[in-house]
């Protein structure tokens, strides 16, 4: 089992560049293409009296587009240089749909994280919460300031659902070089979730897998699996992602929300 295509969303904001670099590097080390993916809406310009000036500033919001788009291509080529198969897609429309699109020749897609102090995107950014929704890929959540993976630790944040046991099968790639992955259940059902089966499936599969069981935290879950990935000093966390739809607005479970938010690692979540 093997990463053969790898997506990375692209936008202008200050963290891209480094995201773009660790993309990169996992190509290279997985021989995967990477792909480059850009979206810039053009905002509706609604006429007025005059339709004149209407038409002039719709075509004045179609060239900023465009000119958004020609820097995060350029941005992509400078910064991908470790990947040696590239390919690149864009279009004039709503980012998250573009990337969500786009996802079906992807093995992973890597998105940034956007957590209050994370700055702005630019009207590209893509959100992570509603992406891991409508992606069907499992979605990397890159920190700003990462510009490098390299899963030696990792920490499986275990919870026997059908969103964790696809976030395991969807992370084997990452995991079979890793040197030590660890299996963190927490709270009064850790005893009872699986975690050692867990533990067991990914031995199998030559990942070398411990188990820990927290069941009674001191901290929230979320915070409670962040510090123990400190603790562990992982380069990676891979957990399921819980939400669902409500009117159109995504809900998110509290470890689910706050991982996405403020992890300082990265984080790979499937749904």
């Amino acid at each position: 089992m093997k990463l053969s295509s790898i997506l990375v969303s692209v936008d202008l904001g200050a963290a891209c560049a480094d995201r773009i670099q660790l993309a990169a590097g996992l190509a290279a080390r997985c021989e995967a293409r990477l792909v480059g993916v850009a979206a810039c809406p053009v905002p509706l310009v609604v006429p007025a009296r005059d339709g004149m000036a209407a038409e002039r500033l719709a075509d004045a919001e179609e060239k900023r587009a465009h000119e958004r788009l020609a820097a995060a291509k350029a941005l992509f080529e400078r910064e991908a240089g470790a990947a040696a198969k590239r390919g690149w897609r864009w279009n004039l429309a709503p980012p998250l749909a573009t990337l969500a699109e786009q996802a079906r020749i992807a093995d992973l897609v890597i998105v940034g994280r956007q957590g209050p102090a994370d700055g702005d995107p630019s009207p590209m950014g893509v959100s992570p919460g509603p992406l891991l929704m409508e992606v069907g890929r499992p979605v990397l959540l890159v920190p700003p300031g990462l510009e490098r993976l390299v899963p030696r630790r990792v920490v499986v944040a275990w919870k026997d659902t059908r969103e964790a046991r696809r976030a395991v099968h969807d992370a084997l790639p990452l995991l079979v070089g890793a040197e030590r992955t660890a299996v963190v259940a927490v709270g009064p059902d850790a005893h009872h979730g699986g975690a050692e089966a867990t533990a067991q499936y990914l031995s199998g599969h030559g990942v070398a897998a411990t188990t820990h069981l927290l069941p009674s935290p001191a901290l929230s879950a979320a915070d409670e699996v962040l510090r123990f990935c400190e603790r562990e000093g992982a380069d990676l966390l891979v957990t399921g992602a819980y939400g669902h739809s409500r009117l159109r607005e995504w809900a998110f479970g509290g470890v689910t929300r706050d991982i996405l938010r403020t992890t300082p690692l990265c984080c790979l979540m499937s749904h």
